[in-house]
């Protein structure tokens, strides 16, 4: 099981192909099984049941993971009343669905699962090609490819290795730095600092607001307490993180079961955390041997009672044969016996959270890594996670707020600063992609940095003489204008570029593009006019520019998010800040009731947002009903409205309406799931006009003058 940098997974499987041979290398099958939903389109389509009738049914089998025909009648007795249908194709289609439900649909391709073989494959397993790849498929799947003696091997793409050869190349560009990530120092106080306060966003495996939390609680100044948080923070073993902390930090005695347990235990304070120290101490308590330790692990990770069973005899035998684990009882004052089945019966029940030492240890390194570029190359760093996670919205929203938490500005595209990817500049800040805008391609920005080596741009003219107009066309000049890439140069509004100086003539961009040819036509001197003379300076002039207002700010935010994926220069929300400030539950937002509404249940709460996405439709029961996407600063959040709530609400349902809403959430209508269920809505544009009553100012005497009550 091995993790690669996620660009170089296809070099992986090149150069094991290359070493082994074609014949002896192969990706592994997959089963696509009928799902209970899918058995009864899939049934319903060869029967010729209706489509609208077939969508019904399949409607009425409940949304949850692993169900099967037996948990869906269970849940919803109407899908039961369809078995006897009095219309023979829908009692059919249910009976032939149930029949076929489980069956193999289809064959897939495994993920990361790949077969390396001593001999050439065919001789042990049947083969099939694979869709657009050099490369079989077996057709046996993974099971029971590794029952009959093959090995299989796992090749991940791990997109956090990926960001830390990012950040490198990130480091080298900015600060002319080679950083060798293997050679760090292993107790790097900078490091630590940022594991103990919690400043884990971002850090592989350590970035959730519980582990932060805990973090904070420890105050890591080790490496191996990083291994072990990486173990302990998982459901089960969760319960122990308190313990750990308080005895690291000597509020508890740390104790030992036997004094042999020590030297396996001491480093993580007594507590059992991994599978190896499981391992360690039956080989040194009762005289395991490897082979005998390793099957303990597989029978506990997998909970094979018989053979669990019968290595618990040897464990007793061997404890009472060694010497010294009596000599331990002894010391302790504990009866063998007794002793031996508590920590056989701990062992048991350490089995269902058991984690693997080696894989923590990988991991935490990984972090360690990650934490120290963070703490010594922070700008770097980030940048390398915005150009990774391009397209994950809710991911670069946090990291912007991380961004800025830690002083650094993200500022938009810039012809003069921008790169392909996020890099960052001379003061520090990190500046966006040229390639991260939608229509820009990498060909285009490669043209505009090559002809920036020259210097830079000084005005959107010198622009469109220097860079290859063949390459960077009126497409990507107009994405880059709409984007906002060529306002530093602090001459041009961005409508300016797209209007034009009558009705029915070009756009300024069209002019531009048509001055650039010109000019490049006459500085190579090798192009003659129509008339025969050779162009000069003076006979190109630069194109006027429109005198044409600046698109509303609504107008150009979603310009730009629409092209950069984010509203960057600025938020839609952001004219209702005191609303947002004073009105609103502040320590709260939507992306809580996307991640954790468990913690909100029965609490009233009030969040401000736009209305970004909206649906009014007529439900299967011909009852109206409507939705709407509501988006704040962080995430977004779809509510619907059926009966009262539609008659009331859906005049809200309005793309573009910028609203305050109040509610509490609580268990959904004959379900236990939450939600949060909205009381009243009210337009933020009305939230002044409604809630202010008047405005106290608090001045010191000593300010108080005629000229400031004038002023006020």
């Amino acid at each position: 099981d091995i993790d690669f940098d996620d660009d170089g997974r296809q070099l992986v499987l090149d150069w094991v192909t290359e070493k082994y041979g074609q014949d002896r290398v192969a990706h592994i099958c997959t089963f696509g099984t009928m799902a209970t939903k899918l058995a009864i389109r899939d049934v319903a389509r060869v029967l010729k049941l209706p489509l609208p009738e077939a969508d019904r049914l399949a409607k009425l089998v409940p949304e949850a993971p692993k169900m099967t025909f037996a948990k869906a009648y269970k849940e919803n007795p109407e899908l039961k009343k369809e078995k006897s249908s009095e219309i023979k194709l829908v009692a059919d289609t249910l009976k032939f669905a149930e029949t076929l439900e489980g069956s193999v649909r289809q064959t897939g391709v495994h993920a990361c699962g790949i077969l390396i073989s001593r001999d050439p494959l065919d001789e042990h397993i049947p083969l099939m090609p694979t869709k657009e790849e050099h490369l079989y498929t077996t057709q046996y799947d993974g099971r029971f490819v590794e029952a009959i003696g093959l090995l299989k091997m796992d090749f991940l793409g791990l997109k956090t290795l990926s960001i830390i050869k990012e950040t490198l190349e990130n480091i080298k560009h900015s600060q002319k730095l080679e950083v060798d990530i293997d050679a760090i120092p292993g107790d790097d106080q900078k490091t630590f600092e940022l594991f103990s306060c919690g400043d884990t966003t971002a850090i592989f495996q350590f970035e959730s607001p519980g582990m932060k939390k805990h973090l904070r609680n420890l105050k890591p100044n080790r490496f191996e307490d990083l291994v072990a948080m990486n173990a302990l923070y998982r459901p089960g073993p969760m319960e122990y993180i308190p313990d750990y902390i308080d005895r690291k930090h000597g509020r508890k005695k740390v104790e030992y079961d036997h004094p042999m347990m020590e030297k396996y235990l001491k480093d993580t304070y007594g507590i059992t955390v991994f599978q190896e120290q499981v391992m360690l101490l039956s080989r040194h308590l009762a005289n395991f041997t490897r082979g005998d330790s390793d099957s303990l692990r597989k029978a506990m990770g997998k909970k094979i009672k018989a053979m669990m069973d019968k290595l618990k005899v040897k464990f007793i035998d061997g404890c009472k044969a060694n010497p010294k684990f009596i000599e331990g009882c002894e010391q302790v004052k504990k009866e063998p016996d007794v002793l031996i089945e508590k920590i056989w019966k701990d062992w048991e029940a350490f089995a269902s959270y058991a984690f693997n030492k080696s894989h923590s240890v990988c991991y935490a390194h990984i972090a360690y890594q990650t934490g120290y570029l963070k703490a010594h190359f922070p700008a770097e760093f980030m940048a390398a996670n915005m150009s990774r996670n391009l397209n994950n919205i809710t991911d670069i929203t946090k990291l912007m707020e991380e961004c800025n938490r830690m002083g650094m500005n993200v500022l938009g595209p810039d012809v003069n600063e921008s790169f392909q990817k996020f890099t960052v500049n001379k003061e520090g800040d990190v500046r966006f992609g040229m390639a991260a805008i939608k229509g820009v391609g990498s060909g285009a920005v490669a043209s505009i940095v090559n002809a920036r080596e020259e210097g830079l741009f000084n005005s959107v003219f010198d622009f469109a003489e220097r860079v290859n107009l063949q390459t960077v066309n009126k497409k990507n000049i107009e994405a880059l204008a709409m984007a906002g890439s060529f306002d530093s140069f602090g001459t041009m509004k961005r409508s300016q570029f797209f209007g034009s100086m009558a009705d029915n003539e070009p756009t300024f961009i069209e002019r531009l593009i048509r001055y650039g040819h010109q000019m490049q036509l006459e500085s190579s001197n090798s192009q003659q006019s129509l008339f025969g003379e050779v162009m000069s300076a003076q006979t190109v002039k630069t194109p006027d520019i429109p005198e044409v207002p600046e698109w509303p700010k609504i107008v150009l935010l979603e310009k730009e998010k629409a092209l950069i994926g984010i509203y960057l220069s600025s938020h839609p929300l952001d004219d209702y800040k005191l609303e947002i400030e004073n009105f609103t539950s502040r320590e709260f937002s939507l992306r809580d009731i996307n991640s954790r509404i468990e913690v909100l249940k029965g609490r009233d709460l009030t969040f401000a947002g736009m209305v970004t996405d909206s649906l009014e439709a007529i439900g299967k029961t011909g009852n109206h009903y409507c939705k709407m996407t509501l988006t704040d600063y962080t995430d977004s959040y779809t509510f619907f409205f059926f009966g009262k709530d539609y008659v009331e609400f859906s005049k809200y349902c309005k793309k573009g309406l910028f609203l305050m809403i109040k509610g509490q959430v609580q268990e959904r209508y004959k379900s236990d799931m939450l939600e949060f269920k909205i009381r009243n809505i009210e337009l933020l544009d009305e939230v002044r006009k409604n809630n202010i009553k008047s405005v106290t100012l608090q001045l010191p005497l000593q300010a108080v003058s005629s000229e400031l009550i004038h002023e006020i």
